[in-house]
């Protein structure tokens, strides 16, 4: 399993489109509008990292209203139970 965390800027004004948008496309698991340098952080999931490339070129980054991109792929991680 691929995965990755996308750091979204959009047109202002339009983060809520974005976040709906985001919701309607298979692998994004998380999406959160947030404040601060980039407007949405979107969590990926994929069963490959070629299928996660796909999801963020050809999807995310070619939603209309979105400006530009960081995406951080996940190495290593825990979940934490609280």
């Amino acid at each position: 399993m691929a995965e990755a965390i996308v750091l979204i800027n959009t047109d202002i004004g339009t983060e809520e489109e974005v976040l709906q948008t985001l919701s309607e496309i298979e692998g994004v698991t998380e999406a959160y509008i947030v404040y601060g340098v980039y407007d949405i952080v979107a969590k990926v999931k994929a069963e490959t990292t070629e299928a996660l490339k796909e999801i963020i070129s050809s999807k995310i980054r070619k939603i209309p209203k979105v400006r530009s991109t960081l995406t951080m792929i996940i190495v290593e991680g825990k979940r934490f139970k609280r």
